[in-house]
């Protein structure tokens, strides 16, 4: 005899009936999926043919998942107890109060600049590196991918991204700079 079911890709078939049980025992036909043989004269559900039922009935405590574990019982708030002591008492947790408004200065969290390492690259030497030789000046400042990124360009645009080295060099020199790659406080 020649099976067929329909899955999540529409009828599947011509099986034998070992193949069908397979099936059922893979999860794949359960109780409720169609089927049908020659000689039916419609679609059933699987659970319906004769035939069938005893794989089901075999497969049925791997078909079901367990049911889901109950969900603890929502706590009530209990009322406050009278006062009977006149002790100090916790006060409940709030919200935090935002935070006031700090200067436009972008190094405002870096109060102990001071006490920051202090880097042993110097920032006039980094700034005439990067006008001179585009990406050079940070790869010296640390900032290897930034400054090999530079010297790619400049050198597949045959010169014309220099003027990004240049404005480049010019910031470094400014002092817009603050840090080198490794987070250290750039001297002049």
């Amino acid at each position: 005899m020649e099976w067929y079911y329909i899955g999540h890709y529409g009828q599947l078939g011509p099986l034998s009936k070992e193949q069908m049980e397979e099936l059922i025992e893979g999860s794949v036909i359960l109780a409720d999926t169609y089927v049908w043989k020659s000689g039916m004269g419609q679609w059933q559900t699987a659970d319906t043919v004769h035939e069938l039922r005893a794989a089901l009935q075999a497969a049925a405590p791997f078909a079901a998942p367990p049911p889901p574990p109950m969900a603890p019982e929502p706590q009530r708030p209990q009322p406050p107890a009278a006062r009977t002591s006149f002790a100090p008492q916790p006060k409940p947790y709030t919200q935090p109060q935002p935070q006031p408004n700090y200067p436009a200065n972008p190094n405002y969290y870096r109060t102990d600049m001071a006490y920051a390492a202090r880097s042993d690259k110097s920032r006039v030497l980094a700034g005439v590196l990067q006008l001179f030789l585009p990406g050079v000046g940070r790869i010296y400042l640390g900032y290897y991918a930034y400054g090999t990124l530079q010297l790619v360009l400049f050198l597949c645009t045959f010169g014309l991204m220099a003027l990004w080295s240049v404005v480049d060099g010019i910031m470094i020199l400014a002092g817009t700079v603050k840090f080198d790659g490794f987070g250290r406080v750039l001297l002049e």
